[in-house]
């Protein structure tokens, strides 16, 4: 399993924003899982920084399933 620190603000790893993605149960909108990641995990809401990295993980991650 693939893990590092993506947001360093919040301490959110990639394996953070796969769990938090297991909840998703179709995939249609990146901007709409980034929510509820964000909601779940906090992640891009201290410098903003992992934002783009964040969208692309969960564009990874959403092909894969």
């Amino acid at each position: 399993m693939e893990n590092y620190t993506v947001c360093h603000c919040k301490k959110v790893t990639y394996a953070d924003i796969e769990t938090a993605l297991v909840t998703e149960t179709h995939f249609e909108n990146v901007e709409k899982a980034f929510e509820d990641v964000q909601k779940i995990t906090h992640c891009s809401t201290g410098c903003g920084g992992c934002h783009g990295k964040i969208l692309d993980i969960i564009s990874q991650i959403m092909m894969n399933k």
